[in-house]
């Protein structure tokens, strides 16, 4: 049975050791998709950070049991926080390879938030989906820069809609085709200084004057020598029994892993269709 740290409320100032988060939600067949086989996957020996919180309605414990067991199989340590104090804990924040965030709305010390900021902006990589992290801190502007992207509106509420790869030659969507989705479609405002990998073309059924409107759904950025890893896919953990949402996802948790250990990409314009 797998054991890791975890970093609570509770319990901040001392680690604890515990039993396995549970069994995976997804089939065996989404774990094992990619091209990654364990022995060479960039989250080996990475040292990983999981913080989740906030609104319940996203599942943020749910999503531990997913994400967690899956990083630990391909070799990562992983440290698993529900309070964000962790970021104040500045040698360990400098010490990862990749913090996880899904902690949605929610309040961030200043103190908390520079112990992020710092962490990522010096080479730490950071990853995450849907309002755990583009919808985190609304009153934090910093942040928002950091991430690339913030929610403002899901219309229709959950409804179908397509995400279409842009970016054909990525390894974060080599390979995948567009796909469907039965989920929160976000509208966000998205910085334009980031490397769109995925869309989503609003019908305008429940907002007719975005009719025709295509969103960024999936991006990847810098944050000083950070990498930067986002999907607005993942309202519940149900979206990633999609085995492309899922897929994107743990692809890139990997590339977002390697931050201190690749050279910065380049790219001059986003693609957004």
């Amino acid at each position: 049975m797998i054991k890791r740290n975890v970093y609570s409320r509770r319990t901040f100032a001392k680690t604890s050791f515990v039993a396995g988060a549970g069994s995976l939600l997804v089939p065996n067949s989404l774990m094992a998709a990619g091209n990654y086989k364990r022995l060479n996957s960039p989250l080996k020996e990475k040292k990983v950070l999981y913080v989740w919180g906030g609104w319940d309605g996203h599942e943020p414990e749910q999503s531990v049991n997913i994400f967690v067991p899956w990083m630990e199989s391909e070799g990562a340590k992983v440290t698993v926080s529900d309070t964000l104090d962790i970021y104040l804990n500045e040698s360990f924040m400098q010490s990862l390879d990749l913090v996880i965030q899904i902690w949605t709305m929610g309040e961030i010390s200043n103190e908390q938030e520079k112990g992020l900021l710092n962490a990522i902006k010096s080479g730490v990589g950071l990853a995450g989906w849907h309002g755990g992290l583009g919808d985190s801190f609304r009153q934090n502007v910093e942040y928002q820069f950091m991430v690339g992207g913030q929610w403002v509106a899901h219309p229709g509420g959950v409804i179908n809609y397509r995400v279409n790869i842009t970016d054909h030659n990525d390894p974060v969507t080599k390979g995948l085709e567009d796909f469907d989705m039965h989920s929160e479609q976000y509208y966000m405002h998205v910085d334009p200084n980031v490397k769109v990998l995925a869309v989503t073309t609003f019908s305008g059924e429940h907002a007719p004057w975005i009719d025709g409107c295509t969103i960024p759904a999936v991006w990847k950025k810098q944050y000083g020598k950070g990498r930067v890893f986002y999907s607005s896919l993942g309202h519940t953990m149900a979206d990633f029994k999609v085995p492309e949402a899922l897929e994107i996802q743990k692809r890139g948790i990997r590339w977002a892993s390697v931050s201190k250990y690749q050279d910065m990409e380049q790219w001059k314009m986003p693609v957004y269709g």
